[in-house]
């Protein structure tokens, strides 16, 4: 997913700023740039797999992938994943999309790429989570994660307070129709909530439907670290409702442990801007816009249902 702050348009009121549209990204460029960089791995199969903001992903064989950038920002979050996942994935209880090689810019493709891990599973923006047992999994997964960040670790906008993106989230909540108003009063209070005071931890930074994968209904592996940053854990706490079945959030935050009401209530504003996020890309997929996922409005309507069911509880 983009920022949480709105993204810039293009032409045509395009979501973002594609810039690989002029280069033909199709089997033959993929099978030619392993060919020159990876020849070992160039004889396998190569397939498209549809999804994807920042990186277009075809897989290969049966255990990789590969990602190519389609975005400005995406070589800066490719190697963000070729810097720090290795070393952090030997900790985490789920599969997650470690890069095996790298790509090189070169004449065939002026930017870098890379070979990654293949996560099974199916995108829970196409098939969400059901198991309730995926709460107690989520909390494992995000426990063995959030550890204290080293002074080097990227920032990104996940890296900020609630109260950094304000002006920004403004003009998504009319997307929430009839649920505005309750809305607003939900990611009103959580920017009113005391901030976070302990040592920034590593986050995922982008926990949403599309960016994990589901097996028999249960949460099965975390993709995509682009977003890969140190901050508040709250930021990631938010895939409580973001992510999983209705009336999840108590067994999700019993077993993730050490919480108290503030930190609760940011990550339902956190929450709150995600599922707007959601929104926005989905209804420019309904528009046919360059950019939009159709399937991100229903997994947002969800989300917001979920934060607003437990705001009133």
């Amino acid at each position: 997913m983009p920022g949480i702050l709105p993204q810039p348009k293009g032409p045509a009121g395009r979501v973002g700023f594609f810039f690989m549209g002029e280069i033909a990204v199709d089997e033959a460029l993929v099978r030619d740039l392993l060919l020159q960089q990876h020849p070992d791995l160039a004889g396998l199969e190569i397939r498209e797999v549809n999804g994807g903001w920042d990186n277009q992903m075809w897989r290969l064989g049966e255990e990789f992938a590969v990602r190519i950038p389609r975005t400005p920002r995406a070589p800066e979050l490719l190697r963000i994943e070729q810097q720090w996942l290795p070393s952090l994935a030997e900790e985490l209880p789920l599969p997650v999309p470690v890069p095996v090689r790298s790509g090189e810019p070169s004449e065939r493709f002026p930017k870098t790429w890379h070979v990654v891990r293949w996560v099974s599973g199916e995108p829970a923006d196409r098939t969400p989570i059901s198991s309730a047992g995926s709460a107690e999994t989520l909390a494992e997964f995000l426990k063995a994660l959030h550890q204290k960040a080293p002074a080097d670790a990227p920032v990104s906008p996940r890296s900020t307070r609630l109260s950094d993106h304000v002006d920004g989230l403004e003009q998504w909540f009319p997307y929430a129709d009839a649920s505005e108003a309750a809305l607003r009063r939900t990611w009103e209070a959580a920017v009113a909530a005391p901030v976070w005071q302990g040592a920034p931890v590593w986050l995922h930074g982008d926990l949403h439907p599309a960016n994990v994968v589901v097996a028999d209904g249960a949460l099965s592996g975390v993709i995509d670290f682009g977003e890969l940053c140190a901050g508040d854990p709250a930021t990631d706490l938010a895939a409580a409702w973001v992510l999983l079945p209705a009336d999840s959030a108590n067994r999700f935050f019993d077993a993730y442990g050490d919480v108290d009401d503030a930190m609760i209530q940011r990550s339902l504003g956190w929450a709150v801007a995600k599922s707007l996020a959601l929104l926005s890309i989905g209804r420019a997929g309904d528009r046919g816009l360059p950019g939009g996922k159709k399937t991100w409005g229903p997994a947002g309507r969800a989300a917001i249902a979920r934060v607003l069911d437990h705001a009133r509880s």
